[in-house]
């Protein structure tokens, strides 16, 4: 059963990261914001690997932070 539930999630989180990526591509930011982004992405992709729940969370967040208009820094 619990192979069933964290394949559903590892579903999920792949799902928003397609999503996620798509919308980064679209964003009318400077390049520098994109890079940072980009690289936040990486690294949720990255953690998946090793903690899919955390992974879930972070992506969860950083699809908070752009419906709110919220980017790191870029430079």
């Amino acid at each position: 059963m619990e192979r069933d539930s964290q394949l559903k999630l590892y579903g999920q989180v792949a799902d928003q990261l397609k999503e996620a990526h798509t919308r980064v591509r679209a964003l009318q930011v400077p390049e520098g914001v994109r890079m940072a982004l980009s690289r936040k992405l990486l690294v949720i992709t990255a953690a998946a690997k090793h903690d899919l729940p955390d992974a879930a969370r972070r992506l969860d967040r950083l699809m908070k932070d752009l419906d709110e208009g919220r980017f790191p820094e870029g430079g």
